[in-house]
Formats: structure tokens, C-alpha cells, sequence
């Protein structure tokens, strides 16, 4: 095999290599953005005083 095109092969692939760690480190901070608001908006919508007792007729 030919010593330079050894070398682009391999620096494709680390090029894309590098762009798919990229797109999922940005995936992974989405993630946590998106889960963050979501518990502060169920720390907000929990009222304290509901479910803590629990009326039955039998």
C-alpha cells in the first residue's frame, strides 16, 4: 500500500473520528440542558401538601 494514501486513509479517519466525539460531547450537554429544566419545572409543580394523606371509605 502506497505510504501517502496510507496516511489520508488515516487522516480521514481520525478527522472523522474527532467530528463524531464532537456531535455527541454537543448531544450529551443538549441532554443535560434538557434534563436540568426538567427537574426544576417538577420542583416547581410539587405542591407539599398533596398525597401526604389518604382518605378511604370502605
Amino acid at each position: 500500500m502506497d505510504i501517502a494514501a496510507l496516511s489520508t486513509s488515516l487522516s480521514s479517519a481520525s478527522l472523522s473520528n474527532q467530528v463524531g466525539v464532537s456531535v455527541l460531547k454537543k448531544a450529551m450537554d443538549t441532554q443535560t440542558a434538557q434534563s436540568t429544566e426538567m427537574i426544576q419545572l417538577m420542583e416547581q409543580s410539587v405542591t407539599p401538601h398533596i398525597g401526604q394523606s389518604l382518605d378511604l371509605k370502605i
